[in-house]
């Protein structure tokens, strides 16, 4: 187990890698334990330069972090994060008056939080939701990319509004070229809506054709994906036009998609 700095992790090889964030050694102590007890390997570490030494050191599959860190502020470490590795999911850890902070924290990259104090059977069930979630996600991209499947069943791409989304390589690029990072839930949802322009899609149908209905995921998920895909694309996030809010009913990708094949 790392207190400080960083050591290799124990367990199984196959297990999915926990990166534990907290400056409290003994909450670091316990959740190595524990989630190594649930088939989990854990690397836990107290701050943000030892959180970047164990990405270059391992793979992660999941970062648990802490959103009050001495002399570190844990949304902005999430948005570092976000920025290096989109495709990592990220679950928070906030104090039990912190609902402002946990709002933003998902609105910066989180995917879930856990509100100190918190039991370990739901802290557990959640990484392991998150996991399900992602995992569910990347076979879906897995199936677009070349040798994985048949590439002439399905659209290649879509275009909207100067923009171009490629299933296969899963990038997205807007009118002037730049490339846009996803994380794997933006992908999944933009391409759902890429799917089904000009129709108003509830939550659960945004799920189903998103492909997370198999997951658990819960509809402030959908929420926050629909907010940072609207930071992306948007010209105003505050004003937009092209992911439209159906009060009552859902969302609208308002807008003609041209497809490609």
């Amino acid at each position: 187990m790392a207190t400080g700095g960083v050591g290799s992790p124990a367990g199984d090889p196959t297990w999915p890698h926990v990166l534990v964030v907290d400056d409290d050694p003994g909450l670091r102590a316990l959740l190595t334990d524990y989630l190594g007890a649930n088939e989990l390997r854990v690397t836990a570490v107290a701050d943000g330069a030892a959180m970047h030494a164990a990405f270059d050191a391992e793979a992660i599959d999941l970062v648990l972090l802490d959103r009050r860190l001495p002399g570190e502020d844990g949304l902005m470490l999430g948005r570092a994060l976000r920025e290096r590795a989109p495709q990592v999911p990220i679950v928070m850890l906030t104090g039990k008056a912190e609902e402002a902070d946990r709002v933003m924290g998902l609105e910066l990259g989180a995917d879930d939080y856990v509100t100190k104090p918190f039991s370990n059977r739901e802290l557990l069930a959640r990484i392991r939701a998150v996991l399900r979630r992602y995992q569910v996600t990347s076979q879906a991209a897995a199936a677009a990319r070349p040798g994985a499947a048949p590439l002439d069943e399905g659209p290649r791409a879509y275009r909207f509004s100067g923009w171009e989304l490629n299933l296969r390589t899963r990038r997205l690029h807007a009118a002037d070229g730049r490339r846009i990072e996803l994380g794997n839930l933006e992908f999944a949802l933009l391409s759902a809506f890429c799917s089904a322009p000009r129709r108003v899609l509830s939550r659960d149908q945004l799920l189903g054709l998103s492909r997370l209905h198999q997951a658990e995921v819960y509809d402030r998920a959908v929420d926050v994906q629909v907010l940072r895909l609207r930071r992306k694309i948007e010209p105003d996030p505050f004003h937009p036009t092209l992911i439209v809010t159906e009060r009552g009913a859902g969302y609208c990708f308002d807008i003609g998609v041209e497809t490609l094949y």
